[in-house]
């Protein structure tokens, strides 16, 4: 991450009229450089400043890497706004279900529409979603008024995809199939200035049956620790107080490193750095979980009290056919010994319900487990087909009949379960991070505990960042309304 004054600083010596370098990020800042005098000409031309959206489809890293994308359109002179009425929209856009492409096809035509009215309009897709050559395919055929399409090993190079989208008039096309090095210090425009997303690792080498995951994002690499470390120092620096570190499999941080470091040993790290006062982190996979990050867990006072650990069946025999690599056995002796550690820990998890072969007894299994782990939530989701993945080709899909049927059965007893464990906080005083003035109720400001739930009470702007003492006085099943001691 490099700040807005060491960025201008850098573009005092960068000479246009050269070739542009080819090491990274170097080469990146000289097409940042190029492309605002591109983003200045078109604005004299309207008479206007230039504005640019982003909208953000799918996971925490999309969210992140959204930040990235945002902070280089600002440094290349747009202004940044929320409406896609802007002049440059960029869809960051998730494949996990065929739901979510849909989403994207749908949204294009409302933006073909918003082109036509204005010529000046640039649209660019980037993402997951991206990286499928058929999806490619089809936004050539069928939505040919898209300017830009970069897949997700090609964000670093968003500057020089710009520059390249304003000296062509046809589509621009740049998806690599093939993960690069990670490239450091580029521009970030976060969304909350107390709070924020840090990249750890990319990629994902478990291969569950059903996942594209790793055909999108590509092998698992993990940043180097050093490089981490000091982003986080940098963001406690600039007024940050929590951070969420992310990646498809945090628990296989380090791994792939020429100096080996585990995930508990970065946490650990992290923990010291001043002024971060919470750490949090996503995703968890139950078979790679150690019992030193149990134990870095339970000693910590930074680390919140949240685990997110996706089971997505209670079926040993589906998590088989998932390729999971954990028994429901094994998955609930893992709940129990971090239960044991951490008494008061909130647990969540995803379920995927509907997967090929999946029987009434199976779902029975999963929910054997939900009632067993008492999940203090679950993002519950019916089986979404991805061509390319192994579970694709797999016989006995079940019908959506079928499945949505046992999708209520496993819904009902999540929202049963998690209103009783969310509950068991009532009375107590608890500290939420103050994230934003209340949408509902302009004279109460809603925050979140450590355990990842949230709270309204009343307050004012003021406090929208700080982390305040609480008192939880009534449950309305998954959130609190509370009063501030």
């Amino acid at each position: 991450m490099i700040d807005h004054t060491t960025l201008q600083s850098i573009f005092t010596e960068i000479d246009l009229s050269a070739a542009p370098p080819q090491t990274e990020p170097e080469r990146q800042y000289w097409f940042l450089k190029k492309s605002r005098e591109y983003v200045t000409e078109e604005a004299n031309r309207l008479g206007r400043p230039l504005t640019a959206c982003t909208v953000t489809f799918g996971c925490q890293m999309n969210s992140r890497d959204s930040e990235k994308l945002a902070g280089i359109l600002q440094e290349a002179g747009y202004t940044l706004t929320q409406s896609e009425e802007a002049d440059f929209v960029i869809y960051n856009t998730c494949t996990v279900r065929d739901s979510a492409n849909q989403r994207v096809y749908g949204r294009l035509g409302f933006l073909n529409s918003m082109k036509k009215k204005n010529p000046h309009k640039r649209i660019a897709l980037c993402g997951c979603m991206m990286q499928e050559p058929s999806v490619v395919e089809k936004i050539k055929q069928s939505y040919g008024f898209v300017d830009l399409i970069f897949g997700t090993h090609n964000l670093f190079a968003f500057p020089e995809l710009i520059c390249r989208m304003f000296e062509n008039r046809r589509m621009v096309i740049e998806v690599r199939t093939a993960e690069e090095r990670i490239v450091e210090d580029l521009p970030v425009e976060r969304k909350y200035p107390f709070k924020s997303g840090i990249n750890i690792m990319f990629g994902c080498n478990n291969f569950c049956s059903y996942c594209i995951v790793p055909y999108v994002r590509g092998r698992e690499r993990s940043r180097k620790p050093q490089e981490i470390l000091s982003e986080i120092r940098h963001l406690s620096q600039d007024g940050v107080t929590e951070i969420m570190l992310l990646g498809q499999n945090v628990n296989s941080y380090g791994k792939n490193l020429d100096e080996p470091m585990s995930f508990a040993q970065l946490l650990s790290q992290a923990e010291q750095i001043p002024g971060i006062e919470r750490i949090r982190f996503m995703t968890s996979h139950p078979k790679d979980l150690s019992p030193e990050l149990i134990r870095v867990m339970r000693d910590s006072a930074k680390i919140c009290r949240h685990l997110h650990l996706p089971l997505q069946s209670g079926s040993t025999r589906i998590l088989r056919e998932m390729n999971r690599r954990y028994t429901k056995e094994e998955y609930l002796a893992l709940v129990d010994r971090i239960r044991d550690a951490i008494p008061d820990i909130s647990l969540t998890t995803d379920l995927i319900v509907g997967f090929p072969g999946e029987t009434a007894q199976d779902v029975e299994e999963t929910i054997d487990v939900i009632r067993r782990a008492k999940f203090d939530n679950a993002f519950t989701f019916l089986y979404s087909r991805r061509t390319g993945t192994p579970a694709a080709a797999m016989e006995n899909q079940i019908p959506k009949q079928e499945a949505q049927k046992h999708f209520d059965l496993v819904l009902a007893v999540v929202q049963e379960t998690a209103k009783t464990q969310v509950a068991r906080f009532l009375g107590q005083r608890q500290k939420a991070l103050v994230e934003e003035v209340n949408g509902q109720n302009p004279a109460f400001v809603t925050g979140r505990l450590s355990h990842n739930i949230m709270v309204h009470f009343p307050g004012d702007p003021s406090l929208v960042g700080r982390i305040v003492e609480v008192k939880l006085t009534e449950n309305h099943g998954f959130y609190f309304i509370g009063e501030k001691i």
